[in-house]
């Protein structure tokens, strides 16, 4: 599929040889507060969450993809979810799993094909996510593919003995002819 495949990586869909990749993306404790995972995940859950992530979206109200390098190497995920076809909208969420992946435009690049995808091929009016305050590379990645900061929730979330903000941030398909 040529629009879920970018200049430097390309999105797709799990596999069963991404268990152990999963497993450690889902277990890393560093990155619970971004993901609001609160417990381990058992390899026997992964390998039963990969064996279903075939299902139809419409369906299971979600997609989990695999940032891929072109050498075949796994460096994050992309997901859509809530997907909503009543009202045409769907959540992001994006992880880079290593650091020194990060900061390269591998999460920009994944984001932008993403956007296209649900605009494009799922016809979607809007698409959102909810951002940590703190999380600065985020909100300035997100904000470049032209997401806009559209509400506040105050001490929405519990992290380090401490309550954050969370910023809600929204992009509308400009293309959208509803």
């Amino acid at each position: 599929m040529i629009t879920l495949k970018g200049e430097n990586i390309y999105l797709r869909a799990l596999e069963p040889e991404d268990l152990e990749f999963v497993h450690a993306v889902e277990n890393d404790e560093s990155i619970w507060d971004v993901s609001n995972t609160q417990t381990p995940f058992s390899k026997f859950l992964i390998k039963q969450y990969i064996e279903n992530a075939h299902k139809d979206i419409y369906e299971v109200k979600q997609l989990r993809l695999v940032i891929s390098s072109y050498n075949e190497k796994p460096l994050g995920m992309i997901d859509i979810f809530d997907f909503d076809f009543k009202n045409s909208r769907a959540g992001i969420g994006i992880l880079v799993k290593d650091k020194e992946n990060r900061g390269k435009g591998t999460g920009t690049e994944a984001l932008k094909l993403l956007v296209s995808y649900c605009f494009n091929q799922l016809n979607l009016h809007q698409l959102y996510c909810n951002i940590s305050e703190d999380n600065k590379v985020s909100i300035k990645m997100f904000e470049k593919q032209g997401f806009k900061q559209v509400g506040l929730k105050k001490d929405w979330n519990y992290i380090n003995n401490s309550y954050k903000n969370e910023y809600l941030f929204q992009l509308l398909n400009k293309q959208d002819v509803h």
